[in-house]
């Protein structure tokens, strides 16, 4: 069911920045699902755990459901780009699921840290990064999310998994919620680090975006989402010039506009490499954008309205300058009837994981002490770390 690759079996060949521009010319878009996976071997060689990557078949469609991966003529089988981290034999197993318009190397600053700990598997949802990119035929908020679901899902049946940690950033939040609602029985814990999904239009923190969509600039704005023009389409329209795009982007907000911890040279090079393979790469998952949220990232379906059916124990970490509104995870804790807390972390944006990756982990550790610990219950916060 899986092709499988080793750290140390493949040698990435990448050629040298080139500024001759007609070789570039020729190829509008200079990117392929070869480039994503060479570049995430190149990211990865930062981290020092090795690790085992594999394509995880998970067929053509879920079996029974009305949904298949993509609508056409074709039975070819799609799989999840995955990467398992060695560990020891009775570690609990970390399952991470990345966000909106990234992949699972966006984790590598957490991968050495985290597989200390724990059996640690990141995986491309479908649609992104080095996984299958089917076309995205689905129609509604309900397709979309069995788009995602139901690809988890027929990838955890390939990997024989059950009883695990579910990590899930920003946009990977909201599918993880979403998966553990539909299939409580496999996740012992959930952590939702920035998750989508629990905002809503009459937060206060949304009046700005509220006014401006009144705007004729929102108004055009709100025009292009709704016809599901994403942003990595910007990045494919400059075509050779999209690399230089997205070094701008990492430069800024990993570097002089960083919220904690700056990337190094060697980090920020590899980083903006990855992240421009797996954004100019065809559209698919991306194209989920307009099903699952309005302008402004409000979902349609909010989360905090299924939380009386909450059947897992969460932990909800945000950084203390993430974006997403950490008080719609408190609307949505006092209707959950099971345990739940909300840490908040310091030096930290909407990628608390890459700003500040020690508070991170303290964290996350904490989070899952039930499963580290002798003694959890007299464990204290860590340190710098707040509860809210």
């Amino acid at each position: 069911m899986a092709g499988e690759i080793s750290k140390n079996d493949v040698v990435a060949v990448y050629p040298p920045k080139s500024r001759r521009l007609w070789p570039s010319l020729l190829r509008w878009i200079p990117t392929s699902t070869q480039h994503i996976i060479a570049a995430e071997k190149r990211l990865l060689s930062l981290v020092k755990t090795p690790y085992v990557q594999e394509h995880v078949n998970i067929g053509s469609g879920p079996p029974g459901s009305k949904v298949r991966w993509f609508r056409s003529s074709s039975d070819e089988p799609r799989f999840i780009n995955t990467v398992t981290f060695d560990s020891k034999d009775d570690s609990p197993t970390l399952v991470m699921v990345h966000g909106y318009a990234a992949s699972q190397g966006f984790f590598f600053r957490n991968f050495d840290a985290l597989a200390n700990h724990f059996r640690v598997i990141a995986v491309d949802q479908l649609g992104w990064g080095g996984s299958s990119r089917p076309d995205f035929t689905c129609r509604s908020t309900e397709e979309t999310e069995t788009w995602f679901i139901d690809s988890f899902e027929e990838w955890r049946k390939a990997k024989n998994l059950s009883n695990f940690i579910l990590l899930g950033h920003s946009f990977g939040g909201y599918v993880a919620a979403k998966y553990a609602l539909k299939h409580p029985e496999h996740v012992k814990h959930l952590i939702l680090v920035g998750p989508a999904g629990f905002s809503s239009e009459s937060d206060p923190r949304a009046e700005f975006i509220m006014k401006f969509r009144a705007t004729w600039k929102g108004a055009v704005i709100n025009h292009l989402w709704e016809s599901n023009f994403t942003p990595l389409k910007i990045v494919r329209g400059l075509g050779p010039w999209g690399p230089n795009m997205v070094r701008r982007y990492t430069d800024s907000r990993f570097g002089t506009r960083s919220q904690g911890e700056t990337l190094t040279e060697e980090e920020s090079r590899l980083l903006t490499d990855y992240m421009y393979h797996v954004s100019a790469a065809k559209a698919s998952g991306e194209l989920c954008l307009k099903y699952i949220f309005k302008f402004g990232a409000f979902p349609r379906v909010p989360l905090f309205h299924s939380a009386s059916e909450w059947k897992v124990p969460t932990t909800f970490i945000y950084g203390f300058e993430d974006w997403m509104n950490y008080e719609g995870a408190q609307e949505a804790r006092k209707d959950m009837k099971v345990p739940c807390e909300i840490i908040r972390v310091p030096q930290g944006g909407h990628f608390v994981f890459i700003d500040n990756p020690s508070g991170f982990h303290s964290a996350v550790l904490y989070a899952c002490r039930k499963f580290l610990r002798p003694d959890p219950d007299n464990e204290s916060l860590p340190e710098g770390l707040t509860s809210a």
